[in-house]
């Protein structure tokens, strides 16, 4: 929980059975972990939710409730928990999230958080800057997320390095955050583009990369084209996104993606009507996309791959961060993108275990350790500079 006399965050060890439904029980376990979160409000929630439309409405009950009890922190993550898992087409999917934005701000508005709006191509990116409140600044970190992330999810990071002498600047890249829902971004693999627009903006030479999820990804393919970055950390890789299907799902869906694309969008759509949990992936795919039809969202999605990734003309210092039991990205990933950086200056390489309680996606369950496994990384590398 947040304890405003120190302007830090406790990060609670231990990932929890909020839900017998990793679908819900991992989103309930984000906001504990992150220090979001109340643990008797997860766990209540775990025990009445059962479908999407459960969720959105448990969790703006839950936000009603932390506003009535002065609670702002808890009531604008629960506004964002009940957002993200509220249907694109939903009415209500914009206002939650304008109101998220809305309690963030009140919940931090004595923080000293700077935003800014960075011009990028014909339209904005949202940045957020966070500074250090005593000492002597230790360097700069640029950090941002992955698919559809928003970069105030992060915000007990960015205070926790803030807290520890960095200056630390978040960004929203094309398709997640405000740059998709209101600057009208799409998702774009070339995240050097953005990356660059925001060193430029802030007239920085020396930093590191922090990518988050699939951002571990994008770190990945902006480090390798930028020299300003020396420093790389992924918290979570996405090597190939062929390499989450076996070879002969790999063969099947190439078939259909590419030459029975009309079949493709029909089976999609019929998955999307028969299932919300489909309805829902596949629908958020095409909205951080744009795509009109699935296969559009899968064209985007299929860029991910490693031949785009550039990893031989990453040279700077590394440091991956991956979860033993990720559910959503298999563990050879994480041996695969180690072996394709034949270039970098050093790797260090974390896999995470039960034992830690941080096997999990982007170790969930253990935040605080993962954060000083960054820390002391990067000391250790600054020392030796």
């Amino acid at each position: 929980m947040f304890d405003s006399k120190r302007m830090e965050f406790t990060f609670p060890v231990g990932y929890r059975e909020f839900h017998k439904s990793q679908v819900f029980n991992f989103q309930l376990n984000r906001w504990y972990s992150f220090g979001y979160a109340r643990f008797e409000d997860m766990e209540a929630a775990g025990r009445r939710i059962n479908t999407f439309t459960e969720w959105k409405a448990e969790m703006l009950s839950q936000t009603e409730k932390a506003v009535a009890e002065g609670r702002i922190l808890n009531a604008a993550f629960y506004c964002r928990a009940a957002e993200f898992y509220t249907f694109e087409e939903d009415v209500d999917k914009e206002r939650l999230y304008d109101r998220f934005i809305e309690l963030f701000n009140e919940a931090f508005k004595d923080e000293g958080i700077e935003r800014y709006l960075v011009p990028y191509e014909d339209s904005l990116l949202p940045v957020m800057r966070v500074t250090p409140t005593t000492g002597r600044t230790r360097g700069t970190i640029v950090m941002h997320g992955g698919f559809d992330s928003l970069i105030e999810e992060f915000y007990s990071w960015m205070r926790f390095f803030a807290d520890r002498g960095y200056v630390v600047i978040g960004f929203e890249g094309p398709g997640q955050g405000a740059a998709r829902r209101k600057y009208g971004l799409k998702l774009d693999y070339a995240w050097e583009k953005p990356t660059n627009a925001v060193l430029n903006y802030f007239r920085l030479e020396d930093v590191t990369l922090l990518g988050i999820s699939m951002g571990g990804y994008f770190c990945f393919r902006a480090a390798a084209l930028d020299t300003r970055i020396k420093r790389v950390i992924a918290s979570s890789v996405a090597y190939d996104y062929m390499q989450f299907l076996s070879p002969a799902a790999q063969a099947v869906s190439t078939l259909f993606f590419r030459h029975m694309r009309g079949f493709s969008n029909w089976a999609a759509r019929m998955k999307m009507a028969r299932d919300p949990g489909h309805r829902w992936s596949i629908g958020n795919l095409m909205y951080i996309t744009k795509a009109k039809t699935p296969m559009e969202g899968m064209d985007i999605v299929m860029q991910l791959n490693a031949r785009n990734l550039l990893s031989r003309f990453v040279d700077q210092d590394v440091l991956i961060l991956t979860g033993a039991e990720d559910h959503f990205i298999p563990l050879k990933m994480h041996h695969m993108q180690v072996k394709a950086l034949t270039n970098a200056r050093s790797i260090t390489a974390r896999v995470f275990t039960r034992e830690e309680q941080a096997q999990n996606h982007c170790q969930i369950g253990n935040t605080g350790l993962a954060l000083n496994v960054m820390v002391e990384w990067l000391e250790s590398k600054q020392t030796k500079s």
